[in-house]
């Protein structure tokens, strides 16, 4: 089929473009496009899906934006080889998923304030009604890549100035050790497949029409205490959950 040299009207190009990110993410997905391997030219998509090169790079671009492709100029758009083992054991550590999937991990605070606990939130720390309580969200990186945002939850006063040491260190487990806190556990996680919101879907850098994988989770310290209760949504096309049974 010969490229299409004229735009289609707006909202076709607008879905077109789309389409196609949608058909090579399925094409990716089921290894036809290996990771590490280029696709085929701009030229050859445009042909594929009777479009102008204008949007194929538009839908090229948009994989690129979720870490799906890499764009070389000069040589063309190659997979990403970015697939992330992360478990979820009793011992669950950002930093320690991403040295073993050979990536460097980061947490970076978006934000932090002090709030009432709602009703979920206190029965999940264990805390009287309308307990203040701590709330970080993070942005979890892999190689300076989204893979997870995630709301916190930290019982008040134990956890003051907890937010500064995750924002300094980057790492939770020793903004934990700062606190006193020398290691911790892992007493339930809860997965659940569902839509993000658009706040969540910008900061996974993904459209809002694919689903993400929320986990609910509660770790408590050495002596049973609840100290943190989190809801976290990871990008489900970046991302595999490994839940390990042998701990």
């Amino acid at each position: 089929m010969p490229t299409v040299d004229k735009d289609p009207p707006q909202l076709e190009r607008e879905s077109l473009w789309f389409s196609i990110a949608e058909r090579l993410t399925q094409d990716i997905a089921r290894g036809e496009h290996p990771p590490g391997t280029r696709l085929p030219t701009e030229h050859s998509l445009a042909q594929r899906f009777g479009a102008n090169r204008h949007t194929v790079r538009r839908a090229l671009s948009s994989l690129a934006a979720r870490g799906l492709v890499r764009m070389v100029q000069g040589s063309g758009t190659y997979v990403e080889d970015f697939a992330v083992d992360m478990a979820l054991g009793r011992r669950t550590r950002h930093s320690e998923n991403m040295r073993a999937a050979g990536m460097q991990g980061e947490l970076q605070v978006v934000r932090w304030l002090h709030l009432r606990a709602n009703a979920e939130i206190t029965r999940a720390l264990q805390l009287p009604p309308r307990s203040r309580v701590l709330q970080i969200d993070v942005l979890g990186l892999a190689d300076d890549r989204p893979v997870h945002f995630s709301q916190r939850w930290f019982p008040l006063p134990r956890f003051t100035g907890l937010a500064e040491g995750v924002a300094q260190t980057g790492s939770i487990t020793q903004a934990f050790a700062m606190r006193g806190v020398a290691d911790y556990q892992r007493r339930e996680s809860r997965i659940t497949a569902i839509l993000p919101d658009a706040l969540i879907a910008e900061f996974l850098r993904q459209p809002a029409q694919r689903p993400v994988l929320q986990v609910q989770s509660v770790n408590v310290d050495l002596q049973g205490v609840p100290i943190e209760y989190a809801t976290a949504w990871f990008a489900g096309d970046r991302v595999t959950l490994k839940v390990s049974h042998d701990e």
